[in-house]
């Protein structure tokens, strides 16, 4: 099965929400709308265009070739999971789960079995016969994802279905969602605004703008090789550093003070503005190569979360957000020293797109 949306836009009295968007999803595939969070992408009006929740769309949505646009949801056989934990509170698990297959008449032991397959799949076999109002928040967000799952539907569509819960539930349940997505012939679509967890999930990546699509493709090669400055942003959790410099015949300049000898890495750029970038976490302690640049900055703020630090810090022309594994203190206006790998730099034109990549980066585990 192929679904496919052909030059699909819809406004709305809050202005533009889509704008002309072209893709295909291919049958088996986990495919990711990522946007930026806190700004409207469209990831919630796409998936209501798919289901037919939103019928006020111009252009065209196409199941295998076959225009639906004028279909009603109950005529798509389309799952949603949305990221409320929707579940009916005078039923039970089983009977949550089950409602879809009564609904389409299947027999009390087809449905018996079809539920006890998928309850033990998500981990919630033990819960069967409880109801929602007795259930964690991971058990009531397996119990909406198996009621949607059991269906065997096509298409299941999924809005941001772990956003209300803490942070290692999150991690645990995607890497589930996306072992049971890969044993299926469903089209997954996936809308989140979490870019680690869409390089959790894996497939193709579709990365959405103020309602436009900016870029596509595998995940992997899209974190590695952003488009532009935009797209960068979006797939950088914490979030890109960005700055300004100057490429003359033999420098790199920043601001008017810091600079470093042109390298051959940068030897094939024409002189001119450009803006580079680089990863919170390329940024160190300590120098790991002969090229690295040394900048002499303070701290202005160092962020304790868990095992991990993110530590602000800047001088007169720069600032920059370091991510650092362990919990590291530091006092306010302490001065530091920070590495910048050339290796691990962005660079972008005038234009905002990107013409060089970092070299030889893993993804983040």
């Amino acid at each position: 099965m192929t679904i496919q949306l052909s030059n699909v836009s819809l406004r709305t009295d809050k202005g533009q929400v889509l704008s002309d968007i072209n893709l295909t999803f291919e049958s088996g595939s986990i495919n990711i709308l990522l946007g930026m969070r806190g700004i409207a992408s469209g990831k919630t009006s796409l998936l209501r265009a798919i289901a037919g929740l939103e019928m006020s769309h111009t252009g065209s949505v196409l199941f295998d070739k076959v225009d639906i646009t004028k279909l009603s949801v109950q005529m798509r056989n389309v799952a949603f999971v949305h990221q409320q934990f929707i579940n009916y509170t005078h039923l039970t698990v089983r009977e949550n789960i089950g409602s879809p297959l009564y609904v389409a008449k299947l027999s009390a032991d087809d449905v018996k079995s079809k539920v006890d397959a998928i309850a033990k799949q998500l981990n919630i076999d033990s819960c069967l016969e409880r109801f929602p109002s007795e259930l964690s928040g991971g058990q009531l967000q397996r119990t909406a994802l198996a009621r949607a799952l059991v269906k065997d539907a096509r298409v299941i569509l999924l809005d941001e279905p772990l956003l209300n819960l803490d942070y290692k539930l999150r991690e645990a349940l995607r890497y589930e969602i996306r072992d049971l997505l890969k044993k299926t012939d469903t089209i997954a679509v996936y809308a989140t605004n979490d870019p680690n967890e869409a390089l959790a999930l894996g497939g193709k990546v579709f990365l959405l703008d103020e309602g436009k699509l900016i870029q596509e493709g595998e995940v992997s090669n899209v974190y590695r090789e952003p488009f532009n400055i935009k797209a960068a942003r979006i797939l950088n959790d914490p979030e890109i550093n960005l700055f300004k410099g100057l490429i003359n015949e033999n420098e790199v300049v920043f601001g008017s003070e810091l600079y470093f000898p042109k390298s051959s890495r940068f030897s094939k750029l024409k002189m001119g503005q450009y803006t580079f970038g680089i990863k919170p976490s390329h940024l160190s302690l300590l120098p790991s190569h002969d090229d690295d640049f040394e900048f002499s900055m303070h701290v202005e703020l160092a962020e304790i979360s868990g095992a991990e630090t993110f530590l602000h810090i800047a001088n007169r022309h720069l600032n920059f957000l370091v991510h650092l594994p362990g919990v590291h203190a530091y006092k306010i206006d302490a001065p530091i020293k920070i590495y910048l790998p050339i290796l691990k730099m962005f660079v972008f034109d005038e234009a905002k797109h990107a013409i060089m990549f970092p070299i030889n980066v893993p993804l983040p585990a």
